[in-house]
Parts: C-alpha cells; sequence; structure tokens
C-alpha cells in the first residue's frame, strides 16, 4: 500500500504584457505559459479582465462612480462604505479602483466575471486544446477578520463549492452543514504567488484535477455555452440565508423604513421567543418619571384569540347598531377587523398610569396622560420595528381602545390596564407593495 501524499504546485506567469481594452486575454495567457495541461486552474485577476473588457471609465470622482456600481448599501463609517454591487458582492466600494489605472480614470469590476471567465477557458481550449478551470479573482476584506484575501468572483469549468453533507467525517460523525468554497481557497492560493504590486496578474494552480469540471460534468453543463452556469454566482449567499446582511446603523434603519402594516399571514407558526426579544426591544423606549407604562398581553393560543375577538365583535356590533347603523354598514365595518381573527399571533399593548404625577389641576393632569400615552406609542413602534427585524409581519389596530372594559374582563386584566389597540403577528403571506418616498423636508419647520 502506497503512502499517496497531495500536494499541489502554484505558481505565478511572468511575461504578461501590459493589458490593453480589446486584447485577447486567452492568447497572452497562452503565451506566456503554453505548457498549460488539463486539470490545471488559471487564478487570474480583476483588474487585467476589466482592462480587456474596456472597463475603465472617467471619474473625477470616484464616489459618484461608486454611487453608479451600488445596488445596497450595507454598511457606512465616514468615508467607508461596504455596498453590495451590480455584480451582487458585498465588498468595500463596490469595487471600484483607482489604483493601476491612468490618474482621472477608475476600474469598475467586469460586467458578467462568469462570462469572463468563460471566454478565457473557452479561448485556452482553443488554442492549446487543454481543459483548464478558470477563477476570475478580486481582493475582499472579511466581517469579524482583519486583513484582505483574494476570493472568486468569477468562475469557469471549476466546482466552486464541495458540498461534503451527507458524508461523514474521520471519526464516522454525519457532516450536516460543511460546504466548502473551494473557488475562494484557490483563488487565495494564488495570491500568495501573484502578489499586490508584483505586476504578476496571473497564476496557474496544477495538482488539483478533482475541482476542474471534466468531461462527467458535461450534462450539468448550460447548453450553449458548454460552461458551468452557474459560476462563482452560487457563492453568493442569498438575502434569506444572509443572517448578517446589514451593518448596525443600516439594519436599524432599514427596519424603521422597511416596516410595513401586513394584513395577510400565512399559516406559519410564530415563534413566542421572536416575539418577547421585540417586548425587550419595546421596553427601551423613554417613559416619564422614570417609569415603566408598558404591559404585553400575549394571545399564543387560539382559543385566547377567539374568545376576545369574539367578545370585541360583540361589543362592536352592539355600538354600531346604537348608533343607527345599517346591518350592512355593521357588516362591512366588521369585516375590516379580519385582520387580527387572521393573524396567528396576537398581542395587546397596555398602559399604565404607575409613578403617574398627579395635580389636581385638569390641564396639568391632561398633560401628564399625554406623557404617558407618547411613551407608550414609542414602546409600540419599538415593538413593530423589532418584529421586521425578526421577519415578522404586524399590524396595530386600534380597535381594542374602543372596547377596553371588554378587553379587560375578557382577558382578566387589572383595572389599571389600558389596552392600547391590538398588534397581529405572522409571517407576511406576500411581498409588501412598493410604497412612495416620503420627504423628509416636507414634514420639517425650521426656526
Amino acid at each position: 500500500m502506497t503512502d499517496e501524499r497531495p500536494e499541489y504546485r502554484v505558481w505565478a506567469l511572468s511575461g504578461m504584457p501590459e493589458v490593453q481594452q480589446g486584447d485577447d486575454l486567452a492568447k497572452l495567457i497562452a503565451a506566456a505559459e503554453p505548457g498549460l495541461a488539463d486539470g490545471d486552474v488559471l487564478l487570474v485577476t480583476s483588474k487585467i479582465v476589466s482592462k480587456a473588457e474596456g472597463r475603465i471609465v472617467e471619474a473625477a470622482d470616484r464616489e459618484a462612480a461608486i454611487d453608479a456600481e451600488t445596488v445596497r448599501v450595507v454598511a457606512r463609517r465616514g468615508a467607508l462604505r461596504i455596498v453590495e454591487n451590480r455584480q451582487g458582492l458585498v465588498m468595500a466600494a463596490a469595487g471600484v479602483d483607482a489604483s493601476n489605472t491612468p490618474a482621472g480614470t477608475v476600474l469598475l469590476l467586469p460586467e458578467d466575471p462568469d462570462a469572463s471567465a468563460r471566454a478565457i477557458r473557452a479561448g485556452l481550449r482553443e488554442i492549446l486544446g487543454v481543459q483548464v478551470g478558470v477563477v476570475v479573482t478580486d481582493t475582499f476584506g472579511r466581517p469579524w477578520r482583519a486583513g484582505l484575501t483574494d476570493v472568486a468572483i468569477g468562475a469557469a469549468g471549476v466546482r466552486v463549492l464541495d458540498d461534503l453533507r451527507g458524508g461523514t467525517d474521520a471519526y464516522g460523525n454525519p457532516l450536516s452543514a460543511t460546504v466548502v468554497a473551494t473557488a475562494d481557497e484557490l483563488a487565495a492560493a494564488g495570491d500568495l504567488v501573484k502578489g499586490k504590486a508584483q505586476g504578476r496578474p496571473v497564476a496557474v494552480l496544477r495538482g488539483l484535477p478533482h475541482v476542474v469540471a471534466g468531461k462527467e460534468d458535461d450534462d450539468a453543463e448550460d447548453a450553449e455555452t458548454g460552461e458551468d452556469a452557474a459560476g462563482a454566482r452560487a457563492l453568493v449567499r442569498a438575502s434569506r440565508d444572509d443572517m448578517f446582511r446589514l451593518g448596525t446603523s443600516e439594519a436599524i434603519r432599514e427596519a424603521v423604513t422597511q416596516r410595513r402594516t401586513v394584513r395577510a399571514f400565512t399559516d406559519e407558526p410564530v415563534d413566542p421567543g421572536a416575539v418577547r426579544r421585540a417586548v425587550a426591544a419595546a421596553v427601551t423606549a423613554p417613559a416619564p418619571h422614570h417609569t415603566t407604562p408598558w404591559r404585553f398581553v400575549l394571545l399564543e393560543s387560539e382559543e385566547s384569540r377567539v374568545r376576545l375577538l369574539d367578545a370585541m365583535r360583540d361589543a362592536w356590533i352592539a355600538d354600531l347598531r346604537r348608533d343607527g347603523r345599517s346591518e350592512e354598514s355593521v357588516a362591512k365595518r366588521v369585516r375590516r377587523g379580519d385582520v387580527l381573527r387572521h393573524a396567528p399571533y396576537l398581542a395587546v399593548p397596555c398602559l399604565v398610569m404607575d409613578g403617574s404625577h398627579h395635580y389636581g389641576d385638569a390641564r396639568r393632569d391632561g398633560a401628564e396622560r399625554e406623557m404617558f400615552v407618547v411613551a407608550m406609542g414609542a414602546g409600540v413602534q419599538n415593538f413593530l420595528v423589532a418584529l421586521a427585524g425578526e421577519r415578522l409581519g404586524s399590524a396595530w389596530v386600534s380597535s381594542t381602545m374602543f372596547c377596553r372594559d371588554v378587553v379587560r374582563e375578557t382577558l382578566g386584566l387589572p383595572a389599571g390596564w389600558d389596552p392600547m389597540g391590538a398588534v397581529a403577528i405572522g409571517h407576511p403571506a406576500e411581498h409588501p407593495r412598493p410604497r412612495p418616498e416620503r420627504d423628509a423636508g416636507g414634514f420639517v419647520e425650521v426656526r
């Protein structure tokens, strides 16, 4: 039995000329390294790809170029911006580079790095008759880690992810979450020999043919191009799976601005822990006299929700009939409250006046209560925003304020608890409709 020791070799190409717009990178690489072999992996710095594809633009203001390439600001600190760019990559400054390019210009990332990798691979196959993998690389910083490293932003003919789930480790333990970012590991290996300032933009890695797509992968390849269609795009984590989608201040701002009233919910159960975390956020709101005027009654059982809503409906119908409403009008108005009945979870925020001051003067006592009501509103807003942060939809409905005695009696609440509406909670059944932008200037008066 032979003891095979896994190993590979990686080297940077010398003799690569300065790349100009319109250059054929496959021809330049083939001329610099005519001895490429099947199973090699080419690690190509994105800068030369961008130059060859004419992604140099005049820009007296780099910030304007970053704006044009930005889809979403992830985090901002001073002048530094971490953004999602038009290629779906989350990185500093959208990948806009002012180095290694003439003054007054900036270098943008390739428009489609996977397509760029496919073109280089196809060109080398035609020129040298070899089946190689190609990884287009760029430099990234990383959350929680100091320093930079190269990662794959484009790939062709390379298995970018190695999914080990379903296998076992050396001790026979099942692997349930292990997916290796092979293309990123290859990119980092190439960066060790290319360097950042040595003018060696291409490296070759040899000795790992198993990471290169071969003939057996033809059925999984794109029918038109004959190439692996997924490319490095498969490395970009989907937003629904991204637990760190935004920086702290941006996450708070997005939760506030994107919070919507949701009136249709799925049947998916609501995690009670998520609601309690939202309550914890609610009770950080400001309040007068160091008081804690918030109470949240959580209706987690269907029986409690139905009992409350039936009692409220009966009281509402009686009020409407006393007002002389027609039966048609009564039925129509009652239907408006169905958002609470269809929600899988309800919360009833209540105001308590414990710690309030009594002046014996109607004006000052009225202002005292208003202070507590404002604090209650701040708590409810915190609650709604925190629910949005938990990816839960919500709708605040004022109806419990019109039948407080009924709510207190049905839920067995103390006499001093004033219900301040109800919050329907659940998983949204559909994406909210776009909301017109509101100009903050229209709500501001400066003195």
